[in-house]
């Protein structure tokens, strides 16, 4: 199996060349990432709909757990699939095949007559959203100059934040202009319903970018299409790189992995799996296990719940991703200078902090689930706290994680060991959503956030032992990086 992400860019020497990068390696990174804004927008979409969803079809917390989280399986099928399905048809059919199937679960799901046809194409959705949160990071890391693959890689968070501010800003004007989610809008369609509808407009755009883009380099030369691959690097390689040469070193990366194959099992001593893998599961799974998604799927009921009307509800949570969106651009400003384990330390410490904030602000609400309420200042403590943890996120673990992912593994398992990182990301973020409408209508909302904080305090120590640092290492030489603690995870090869 050819691998999902390939080093690129690297010809010798750190100097940096006068006309440092062609502008159409950074226009095909943002054409690629338009995958994390489905991801973002198919993510958040649910949040306005949620209370009307409930209303309309008669369901309990549990199911309605169910119909938000249920896309998340779809996606972790997809992250699998995204990796076998690109080596076999490469990197941008398989970008098409996800528009298409995200463009039509879109009308579906706005048409659903039923809570169980929903969450039908729910999970449609949810594997063409997995199938692109794969390919997107893969094929930015294949065409990405090597010095700047950090900054290019985290225009996949980036995206995915633009796709939920997307989707709550939608959600709001849609249920304003109907006077509710629940109310008739167009065509005799709630509002709640047009909310899936509208997504068709950047599914369509995806597809649309995804004819048009060339096919990845290493994909090219790996199918016998050298000269093919040859243009494309022409585009996009610094000035005065030598061309000729990257395909050399590609072809030889490729000809090494071929003789490594029978090498490239993901089975190791911990438990069945190579440690690294390990490294990129747990990855995964904490920046999950924090709760993010809590805050982006179901923000709009819970502030609700302790006071605020639907349109106040609205507009805090639009607000929320739009600091979300912000606070990503420190990212790409300083994971090339500054590194990834300080950022993902200063994140994991700053996350602990506002969840226990939160979880405090909560011990002072009264009732459960609907019935739940927040006075006083405490209300205001919780909205703070809400908005400073989405500002540590958004900055360290929302981008760095999936910069990592791209990056940290070995070339001979690449694509094997990105396809299960990224499914337990899925299935670990469908663990968390599912969890919370039960646990906030048997417990309120004071547990499942002190249960957010723990799993960000065990963050912090998982990346002071486990992570190591990988800024300015070429993808090739990943097999030799180690945490070395006393230098702040210096890397060594």
């Amino acid at each position: 199996m050819s691998q999902a992400a390939s080093p690129q860019g690297a010809t010798g020497g750190s100097a940096v060349p006068p006309h440092p990068y062609k502008n159409k390696a950074i226009g095909l990174a943002v054409a690629a990432a338009v995958g994390g804004f489905l991801f973002g927008f198919d993510s958040s979409v649910i949040n306005g709909a949620v209370d009307a969803i409930e209303g309309e079809f008669e369901i309990d917390p549990a199911v309605t757990g169910l119909v938000v989280a249920i896309a998340l399986l779809g996606c972790a099928f997809g992250a699998w699939l995204g990796g076998k399905l690109a080596d076999r048809w490469g990197r941008t059919r398989v970008m098409f095949l996800g528009a298409v199937l995200f463009f039509v679960s879109s009308i579906l799901s706005g048409i659903a007559f039923s809570v169980w046809d929903l969450v039908l194409w729910r999970v449609m959705a949810g594997i063409g959203i997995g199938i692109a949160s794969v390919i997107a990071p893969a094929y930015i890391a294949e065409i990405a100059p090597a010095a700047m693959r950090g900054r290019l890689g985290s225009l996949q968070q980036l995206a995915i934040t633009l796709g939920i501010f997307a989707a709550l800003l939608s959600d709001q004007l849609l249920a304003t202009s109907a006077g509710g989610a629940s109310e008739e809008l167009w065509l005799g369609l709630e509002a709640w319903r047009w909310m899936f509808i509208v997504a068709v407009v950047p599914a369509t755009v995806y597809g649309i970018l995804a004819l048009r883009i060339p096919e990845s380099p290493r994909y090219l030369i790996a199918t016998g299409k050298r000269e093919e691959a040859k243009k494309v690097l022409a585009t996009t390689l610094p000035e005065g790189d030598d061309v000729e040469a990257h395909i050399v070193q590609i072809e030889h990366t490729i000809a090494t992995d071929k003789k490594l194959e029978a090498q490239a099992s993901l089975r190791g001593p911990r438990f069945g799996l190579l440690p690294v893998v390990w490294v990129g599961i747990l990855l995964s799974v904490f920046q999950q296990f924090v709760g993010i998604n809590v805050i982006f799927y179901y923000s709009t009921t819970l502030w609700q719940a302790v006071g605020f009307e639907e349109s106040q509800s609205f507009m805090i949570s639009t607000i929320t991703s739009v600091t979300n969106v912000l606070v990503t651009f420190i990212a790409i400003a300083l994971i090339d200078k500054v590194g990834r384990r300080p950022l993902l330390l200063t994140g994991s410490f700053g996350m602990a902090v506002t969840l226990g904030l939160m979880a405090l602000a909560f011990t002072q609400s009264t009732g459960t689930g609907d019935e739940l309420t927040l006075d006083g200042p405490w209300a205001v403590i919780a909205l703070v706290s809400a908005n400073l943890f989405v500002v540590f996120f958004g900055a360290t673990w929302g981008p760095l994680v999936w910069v990592l992912l791209g990056e940290m593994f070995p070339n001979r398992i690449r694509a094997a060991a990105l396809g299960v990182a990224a499914a337990a990301q899925w299935v670990a973020n469908f663990l968390i959503t599912v969890s919370f409408p039960p646990m906030l209508d048997a417990f309120g909302a004071s547990i499942p956030y002190l249960m957010y904080a723990i799993f960000a305090t065990l963050s912090f120590f998982f990346t002071l032992w486990k992570v190591p640092e990988t800024k300015g290492i070429e993808l090739e030489d990943m097999e030799g990086v180690k945490v070395e603690r006393g230098r702040r995870g210096a890397p060594t090869a």
